[in-house]
């Protein structure tokens, strides 16, 4: 049990090969693992992430030599005095200067991290966008209920309207205004009904579930938290975590290498051989060494570019910097309203909308209110319902954009 709330893969696995009846409610959790193992779009960026790893191999590889082997007159003997035959073989290599390959590994080691960290910074927006779909579907359930508990409920009504008609208390017209007002109920029941199918597949979606599964089911609470860390600690903790943040920094030191590099490729790099002779049979020994004379070409265009680059890589770690900032200030500032109206419907409006209608219901039936009265009740009841719901769907979005924003899970 202990793996498979711990092994994304298997998780997945023992998931997609159970029946579907079979399967319990995913947590946040379980589903947060499922995406990390079964979302394509990460398996992607995962892959991409080893591909440009292995660019570190071509980086740390050193210059190979070169062997060379040739003849002439071979097919005469050696004591032909006008031209016997000759064999050469000779062996060079180029040998770097300035600490290239140095550099090159270090420009290798610094792209995968900054690969490394970008695929991090997708796997973040594809939590935010599970956890809103989460959170969504969970709305969608809880509306559902609402939806359905209203509906039940005001038949009941109509049914009693009907035994009161069929006494001759109250109109025919009466009867038909609270028959029609079924209508909405009914609408708003089916169009529950559509949403949670709708925010089921978009969170399969997001899993990596080829085909939507009908019994999908997920498990959880809206009911608000309290989030006890301060703005600043957050603010810091995002500095420290997001890797969008992290990705801008390491840029910084890419470009960084690249400019040691520009500079290492402008040093002379000589080719140093050896040469074995057999003429006749005679045998000599000799070397070559090739220097290129660097007169014109210096590589001061490549030097100049990367001095660019890595002053536009530190103003973009800079603006990272500040967008991070930003990014939790506006969060937080979406967190707090959120909180306040939840509180606001949760500690006031909710209870007032159940008295006023259970009044209403109870004076209609027995005479001491109107039709008008009573309709106006169940409708301020049901929409306060679905407002108080919304009220902790957003405070619940509102902590998972800080915690997107912090890169940090703020409530556990």
């Amino acid at each position: 049990m202990k793996r498979l709330l711990t092994g994304g893969a298997l998780l997945l696995a023992l998931l997609a090969s159970a029946p579907l009846h079979a399967q319990a409610p995913l947590t946040l959790q379980q589903a947060l693992e499922m995406a990390r193992t079964g979302n394509p779009s990460l398996l992607s960026g995962q892959q991409h992430v080893i591909a440009t790893k292995a660019n570190e191999i071509t980086a740390g590889l050193r210059q190979n030599p070169n062997l060379q082997i040739s003849g002439s007159d071979v097919s005469l003997p050696a004591s032909n005095p006008a031209s016997p035959y000759s064999y050469a073989a000779n062996v060079n290599r180029l040998f770097e200067r300035g600490e290239k390959r140095r550099w090159r590994l270090d420009i290798a080691h610094a792209t995968t991290d900054v690969t490394q960290s970008q695929y991090k910074d997708n796997e973040r927006q594809t939590a935010l966008a599970v956890k809103q779909a989460f959170t969504q579907m969970l709305a969608a359930k809880a509306a559902l209920q609402i939806s359905d508990d209203n509906l039940q409920s005001y038949r009941k009504t109509v049914d009693l309207t009907k035994v009161r008609l069929d006494a001759g208390d109250v109109s025919a017209t009466d009867f038909e205004r609270i028959d029609l007002q079924l209508a909405e109920f009914e609408s708003d029941y089916d169009n529950a009904r559509l949403n949670l199918l709708q925010s089921s597949d978009q969170l399969q979606l997001l899993l990596g579930i080829e085909k939507p599964a009908d019994l999908f089911d997920i498990t959880g609470t809206l009911d608000p938290p309290s989030i006890t860390a301060p703005l600043p600690q957050i603010e810091q903790q995002a500095l420290q975590s997001r890797p969008d943040y992290l990705a801008a920094q390491q840029s910084v030191r890419l470009a960084d290498s690249n400019i040691k590099l520009a500079d290492a490729d402008g040093t002379t790099d000589p080719t140093i051989g050896g040469e074995y002779d057999r003429t006749a049979t005679y045998n000599s020994a000799g070397f070559q060494v090739s220097i290129p004379l660097r007169i014109f070409d210096r590589n001061q265009g490549e030097k100049e570019r990367t001095r660019y680059e890595a002053q536009s890589s530190r103003f973009a770690e800079t603006a990272a910097r500040n967008q991070v900032v930003n990014d939790v200030e506006q969060a937080w500032a979406g967190y707090e309203t959120a909180i306040t109206m939840a509180k606001r419907y949760h500690g006031h409006y909710l209870q007032e909308a159940t008295r006023v209608r259970d009044n209403m219901e109870f004076s209609y039936r027995h005479g001491g209110a109107t039709l008008l009265d009573y309709l106006d009740a169940l409708r301020d009841y049901r929409q306060t319902n679905l407002d108080a719901l919304n009220a902790n769907t957003q405070v619940w979005l509102a902590i998972h954009q800080l915690s997107f924003a912090a890169a940090t899970e703020i409530v556990p």
